[in-house]
């Protein structure tokens, strides 16, 4: 039963500029009052995109130009904080289906992994330098190869980094761990039946 294997993801890309952006900046701890994930889309990013009245602020996800983006964009050590798996839960809800940063929070990454997220890092530069395209040209398609792994804009391409652990798994289709768990219920309830205190 392995899931979907990803090869790479391919979209509109949105800038969100800033080093150290954290989990509650990214989902709002007031939000995470649900029961499942659904809707936290809507809330990401909340308290730098909206007014106390609900109004938009300047921002990139609010630019009607990256409507639709599937990538994102940023800076360093992304998702650091507390270890909500809110945070990527509301990124995947509000479409994104790739992020290219410079680092990451070891446990982000690795929650945005089981979601089937890729987390690429890559220079400084060149980040801004896809930012920059993509400022000029909100369609472009940015593409992020996961088997290279690479990034590729227009008609360049950028050195990316993605974990061999977390690579290897996007492309098996095998990087929810609960899906693996699923997968072996047979074996697991055989086990159960053999210990007394079950």
């Amino acid at each position: 039963m392995a899931l979907e294997k990803i090869t790479k993801v391919e979209g509109k890309a949105v800038y969100v500029p800033g080093d150290d952006i954290d989990t509650d900046r990214i989902i709002p701890a007031r939000f995470m009052k649900c029961i499942t994930f659904d809707g936290l889309g809507e809330f990401a990013f909340y308290d730098v995109r909206k007014n106390d009245d609900g109004s938009d602020k300047p921002h990139p996800l609010n630019d009607p130009r990256r409507a639709g983006a599937t990538i994102l964009l940023t800076g360093s050590n992304f998702g650091c904080g507390s270890s909500r798996e809110h945070a990527p839960q509301a990124l995947h809800k509000a479409g994104f289906r790739g992020i290219v940063a410079e680092s990451y929070a070891e446990i982000f990454f690795g929650n945005s992994t089981t979601l089937g997220i890729p987390c690429f890092s890559a220079a400084r530069p060149d980040i801004r330098e896809i930012a920059a395209a993509v400022e000029a040209d909100p369609d472009l398609v940015v593409e992020l190869d996961v088997e290279t792994p690479a990034i590729r804009c227009g008609d360049k391409a950028y050195r990316a980094e993605l974990r061999d652990s977390a690579r290897n798994s996007l492309l098996a289709g095998r990087w929810d761990p609960i899906a693996e768990l699923l997968e072996g219920m047979e074996k697991v309830e055989e086990t159960a039946r053999r210990l007394n205190y079950v």
